[in-house]
């Protein structure tokens, strides 16, 4: 696995959970508002952390956290990611992954072998603006097999958009809430102008609070519970 960061201690990336967050290396989509650019673009990658350093990180606090979340990056491009999370798991911890669910195949793999206990999906667009807002090729159809995967999946799960103003309308969240309508959960998550893989969206605004407010009303009938991160 190709470990690109670690995050030794958060309260905040699994619910109700204290948990590490291990970053993996790569990603097959290049959204210009991307915070984490170290990992998506292969110009600023810098020196991987072995396997060997994290699980004797993980060894040593065996009872002290909950769970491990494994973000990116996009986890599920790594074809180790199966044998990883089963080793993670019989130390006894929880695991979470987020992904973009670009590889249906892999979400489908990881929830059918109950490998992991939380999912977290970002909604990165109405289906058809996919390949636009992600600056990548990339099927639709394979968003929406993720989406439906999860949804009945039987494991706890959230969808997240990370909101744009310059790329995200009401028009295109309400498509969003179209693509998960029945889900449990919905955060719209703010956009926060700091690193950014595309340079120019340093410059990007998000919504106002009171705007985001607006818009989490008029997702309400899409998903039990919509809130604003």
């Amino acid at each position: 696995m190709k470990i690109g960061g670690l995050q030794k201690f958060s309260l905040i990336d699994y619910p109700g959970k204290i948990c590490a967050v291990v970053f993996t290396q790569g990603c097959d989509f290049r959204c210009p508002y991307c915070h984490n650019p170290e990992l998506a673009n292969p110009g600023l990658y810098e020196k991987c952390i072995s396997e060997k350093d994290l699980f004797r990180f993980l060894s040593k606090r065996m009872g002290k956290l909950d769970a491990v979340t494994i973000t990116g990056g996009e986890p599920t491009i790594h074809s180790d990611l199966f044998e990883f999370v089963e080793r993670i798991r019989a130390m006894g911890f929880l695991v979470k992954v987020d992904t973009n669910g670009s590889h249906p195949e892999v979400i489908e793999r990881l929830i059918g072998n109950n490998l992991i206990d939380y999912i977290a999906m970002d909604v990165k667009a109405p289906l058809e603006r996919y390949a636009e807002i992600t600056e990548s090729r990339i099927n639709p159809a394979n968003i929406e097999k993720s989406i439906g995967l999860i949804m009945k999946s039987g494991i706890d799960y959230e969808f997240r958009t990370t909101i744009v103003r310059s790329l995200l309308c009401e028009k295109d969240l309400l498509k969003i809430g179209e693509a998960i309508k029945g889900a449990g959960k919905l955060f719209l998550q703010r956009f926060v102008p700091s690193k950014t893989l595309d340079k120019s969206f340093a410059r990007e605004k998000t919504y106002s609070d009171e705007e985001f407010e607006g818009l989490k009303e008029r997702l309400k009938g899409y998903a039990d519970t919509v809130a604003v991160r």
